[in-house]
């Protein structure tokens, strides 16, 4: 009885996806471990040990809650950029631009906050169009001129790179002091989101803000969409056929640009979550695309490109890349934490080959059940 209901609860496309991403996940960290054996076999297990504890490594409960709040700062962001790469390919297109969105969100929020000094409701906003504007470039490129948008949205990226770098390095948005930004905090607090009395859960940690709720109530907004309205269908019956939504009455290029745009949007307000919590500023003389847009490519895929997995996947990877921060220098570099999410990560690329084992297995189980059933009643008739 118990076999019987363990078989069909994993027969099930959503456990499937789990078990898929929890063998990533695991193997990612056997590789690493096996890594951290090659280079110091002494402090390996403390080191991945210190990667997954990340904040519980602290004994007070205060400091416990206070390095939790920065690692649910930093997965909000992550989880938008997540969001923004699974709903682009919900519809059928892989938006590798989400980095450059991201970029161009980063972009609006900090010179609306820091040069109009603007509320971050408006920043958010500009935010959000700045990423919708570039994502719809992308879509327009696609449908007008059959670019493709791996294509268009890697150029594009590194074009939002420059620009962004270069409209802020504008007096009053740069410090002239250093390479980045005048810090949102000391210069427009209306600017930062607001906390609302969430950093209380925290210790009072300042950067915690309203960004964490509303990451988590957009990833609900983007399942609801995507699978419960006629809108949703719509868009993702032109990703699935764009000829066959063309001839049955749907706008195909309306709806192919109009989803970059939502992409993009979201890309964008991932920008809006971080820059605008004061936790860090932009340097203007960066000369590579932040690594936020494309690790999102990898939580939407780890968290089975759902919304509401990609929450837990966006964690995840959070906490494991601020817990590398902790490692014992002395044995390794810093950057061992982004080697054992990058292991993860190129692992994630699996999660669709392990569901297709793991769904064969079954199928041929259910094959030879149903052979024996049909032997035993061909039994029973002679």
């Amino acid at each position: 009885m118990i076999r019987k209901k363990l078989a069909s609860f994993i027969r099930k496309d959503g456990v499937q996806t789990l078990l898929a991403s929890l063998l990533c996940v695991l193997g990612g960290l056997l590789i690493g471990f096996a890594v951290l054996l090659i280079i110091e076999p002494n402090g390996a297990f403390e080191a991945i040990t210190v990667i997954l504890k990340n904040f519980f490594k602290f004994s007070s409960s205060r400091s416990q809650l206070k390095y939790l709040g920065q690692t649910l700062v930093r997965t909000a962001p992550l989880l938008m950029c997540a969001l923004s790469v699974l709903f682009a390919y919900k519809v059928g297109m892989f938006n590798i631009g989400a980095a450059g969105q991201y970029v161009a969100g980063a972009c609006a929020a900090l010179f609306f906050a820091l040069y109009f000094k603007a509320p971050w409701w408006v920043c958010v906003l500009a935010a959000m169009a700045a990423g919708a504007l570039l994502g719809a470039a992308s879509g327009a490129l696609k449908t007008f001129c059959n670019v493709n948008v791996v294509i268009s949205g890697i150029m594009l990226n590194w074009i939002m790179l420059y620009i962004t770098n270069m409209v802020l390095s504008t007096d009053g948005v740069k410090n002239p002091m250093s390479p980045y930004t005048i810090q949102v905090r000391g210069n427009n607090t209306q600017g930062l989101l607001p906390q609302m009395g969430i950093q209380t859960l925290f210790s009072n940690e300042k950067s915690v803000t309203i960004a964490i709720p509303l990451a988590i109530i957009m990833a609900v907004v983007v399942w609801v969409v995507l699978n419960k309205t006629r809108f949703g269908y719509e868009l993702k019956a032109t990703g699935y056929n764009f000829h066959a939504a063309k001839y049955s009455g749907m706008k195909e290029r309306r709806n192919i640009i109009l989803t970059m745009a939502i992409s993009g949007a979201l890309a964008g307000m991932g920008a809006a979550l971080l820059y605008l919590t004061g936790i860090e500023e932009w340097e203007t003389t960066i000369s590579s695309v932040p690594a936020m847009g494309f690790s999102g490519i990898a939580v939407a895929f780890l968290g089975g490109l759902s919304p509401i997995g990609s929450i837990l996947a966006a964690f995840f990877i959070q906490h494991i890349t601020l817990g590398g921060s902790y490692v014992d220098t002395t044995y390794y570099c810093a950057q061992i934490s982004s080697l054992i999410s990058s292991l993860i990560i190129f692992l994630c690329a699996f999660v669709g080959f392990f569901r297709y084992v793991m769904q064969s297995r079954i199928g041929k189980k259910d094959e030879a059940a149903q052979a024996k059933l049909q032997a035993e009643k061909g039994g029973s008739v002679t």
